[in-house]
């Protein structure tokens, strides 16, 4: 009798690689290669509003094994907001992480916005990601990344699992933001230190890079003020980060929501934020 022969667990790729430009009073999608599990699409927005564009992973999530490779440009003067369509659910893994690598590069005084919905990391998750962006001095760029440690509202939490988290930002080219995030073998314990989390399940960065970034620094902070979640904001040579640590994701998203209201002014969020 011939020996059972072992069937590789089947992995999901992506690949994706997008690239706005202006024409005009218009920002167009010039460029949009799209493979594997990762899809884009345009939804239609109201004359005089941004450009929105959302990520959509037709995998249904992530597990070990997984590549995630996600490329977007803005070109000079091109406005437009890359979202995702839902919150991104990273499951168990057998062995290797799920890789996600995205690259941004954004041109002069191009307006550009990476805002992806919660990341949910379950028991037993790998994930390891990278942020690259390059911004092109006088340009503006605003990020924001939501980790969700297990889905509390179901009592659940991330007792094992391994998260590498790097952001790597430059400015014409020069490294200004370096910061790496690495939480490995049992989450739920490192995020009950005081030094670390202080008991919380869900974390969030902001991030803002622009010319005039210091002067949206007092205003934030008068809203984080009353923000239901503990949070704090800095800023410094061009940059703002704010930071926010929650006990679970609602009451992170309620702080969230309206700290990214204060930075972007009279524009609204994603639709597909409140779907």
């Amino acid at each position: 009798m011939l020996a059972p022969t072992p069937i590789a667990a089947i992995r999901s790729a992506g690949n994706l690689s997008l690239g706005f430009a202006r024409a005009g009073e218009v920002t167009r999608l010039t460029a949009g290669y799209q493979s594997g599990c990762l899809r884009a699409r345009l939804p239609r927005v109201d004359p005089g509003e941004r450009v929105e564009l959302v990520v959509i992973n037709t995998g249904g999530g992530l597990t070990g094994g997984d590549v995630i490779d996600q490329t977007v440009r803005w070109g000079q003067g091109a406005v437009a907001t890359v979202t995702t369509q839902a919150a991104e659910k990273v499951y168990r893994a057998i062995d290797a992480p799920a890789l996600v690598r995205t690259t941004i590069a954004v041109g002069p005084g191009a307006d550009a916005e990476w805002l992806p919905q919660e990341t949910i990391l379950f028991d037993g998750a790998r994930l390891d990601r990278t942020l690259a962006v390059d911004v092109v001095g006088g340009a503006r760029f605003l990020a924001v990344e939501t980790l969700l440690f297990g889905r509390t509202a179901r009592g659940e939490a991330m007792a094992r699992g391994a998260l590498v988290d790097r952001w790597r930002i430059r400015r014409d080219g020069r490294l200004i933001h370096a910061d790496s995030l690495c939480l490995e073998g049992c989450p739920q314990a490192m995020l009950a230190l005081p030094a670390v989390g202080g008991g919380a399940a869900a974390a969030a960065t902001i991030l803002l890079v622009a010319p005039d970034a210091a002067a949206g620094l007092s205003p934030l902070r008068a809203v984080l003020a009353d923000a239901a979640s503990r949070s704090a904001a800095s800023s410094w040579n061009g940059l703002l980060v704010a930071r926010f640590v929650a006990p679970d994701g609602e009451t992170l998203r309620r702080a969230l929501l309206p700290a990214l209201a204060c930075l972007r002014g009279a524009s609204r969020l994603p639709r597909v934020w409140s779907c």
